[in-house]
């Protein structure tokens, strides 16, 4: 796994979704002027587009539950791309939703697409994102965008990000972010409308996802995504701060403040993550938010770890993660996003600790929702 991964900047994870194209009306969703141009009519596609369909330089792409798509499959197509990652919970989060339009609308012409633009050096591994998507139940294609060439060609700034194009091959609304999925599916069924030309109006009911897939509880999340590696670290304990590259001994201290984290036993911290060198070690941070998440990943060498997760010094009982037990036990097997506490109510202040029981565990970002 490489600590130096190349990225387009600026990017950011967006949480509540911001609406590019206001919604509303379907003119409003798809924008006023549906005209078509020589450019961008129903022969031809937008040059967003164009780089997802056309023919990939060798090792620069790779489609997984599809062959590539090209031109033709995409000619005269309602498309969504989805750009998200797959270790991201803010990506996670609005699958149920990409999943049931791409379910409900395929026989009417629409076509979902993932574009992977991974943010971690695990995440570049096509085998990783394989699995990934079956363990999210991902079926509909997913192009992997490792060079960030797809991501640069919409101007992308954000995970997740939705871009709606229409049967005449442009972009005609995005949103960046999380929630207002009702007006997502509305502009889908108002574009689809456009190119049946017969109304396509089914009902909108709830959808509601699981484990790390459930909406968040915004109202109680007052904790930031806060990374491990050093080259994004902050909120760490105590104030002489990680040492860069080199293995060192740490030791948490008796209190922490608010959304500040720490470290126990002797870990090399590296830009991207922290890894425990020692033989077994713990990381605590104090939260309030009902989901504490943590990015983790094994060893290089392919080894399981087993940890343990404590809050406020206890096991975590019925506030236990999709990833642990009543215990907090569980195992780390595979490079991931693992949720290790979901508080019941009432949210609170508490401390979480998770203690590592093997060597060589990586720790990326903390995630909360």
């Amino acid at each position: 796994m490489s600590s130096n991964i190349s990225r387009p900047a600026p990017m950011w994870r967006s949480r509540r979704s911001a609406l590019v194209v206001s919604a509303g009306a379907a003119a409003a969703l798809l924008g006023c002027n549906p005209s078509r141009s020589k450019a961008t009519g129903p022969a031809m596609l937008a040059p967003p587009l164009m780089a997802l369909a056309s023919p990939p330089r060798p090792g620069s792409q790779t489609w997984l539950n599809s062959p590539p798509l090209t031109v033709a499959d995409l000619r005269g197509k309602v498309v969504l791309v989805n750009f998200w990652t797959y270790s991201c919970i803010n990506s996670l989060r609005p699958l149920p939703y990409v999943r049931a339009w791409a379910k409900k609308y395929q026989d009417r012409g629409l076509v979902v697409i993932g574009v992977h633009a991974p943010e971690f050096g695990f995440e570049h591994d096509a085998a990783n994102v394989r699995r990934a998507l079956a363990d999210q139940g991902v079926s509909y294609p997913v192009v992997l965008d490792n060079d960030f060439r797809i991501w640069r060609a919409f101007g992308n700034s954000a995970w997740p990000a939705f871009y709606f194009v229409g049967a005449d091959g442009r972009v005609r609304r995005k949103a960046l972010g999380e929630g207002r999925y009702e007006d997502s599916e509305r502009a889908i069924q108002a574009l689809l409308s456009e190119a049946r030309k017969t109304p396509v109006a089914d009902p909108i009911g709830p959808i509601a996802g699981t484990g790390w897939q459930a909406a968040p509880d915004w109202d109680d999340e007052r904790s930031p995504e806060t990374y491990v590696g050093y080259a994004k670290a902050v909120g760490f304990e105590p104030d002489g701060g990680l040492r860069h590259d080199v293995t060192a001994p740490y030791q948490a201290p008796a209190r922490l403040p608010l959304n500040h984290w720490s470290l126990s036993g002797q870990w090399k911290a590296a830009g991207e993550f922290t890894a425990l060198v020692g033989a077994s070690g713990a990381i605590a941070y104090r939260f309030h938010a009902r989901d504490l998440n943590l990015v983790l990943a094994p060893p290089a060498d392919g080894h399981f770890v087993r940890f343990r997760v404590r809050i406020d010094g206890a096991a975590p009982g019925a506030d236990h993660g999709f990833d642990t037990d009543v215990e907090g036990r569980g195992r780390l097997d595979f490079p991931r996003l693992y949720q290790l506490v979901r508080q019941s109510r009432p949210v609170a202040d508490r401390t979480f600790e998770i203690e590592f029981q093997d060597p060589g565990a990586r720790a990326y970002v903390f995630t909360f929702g």
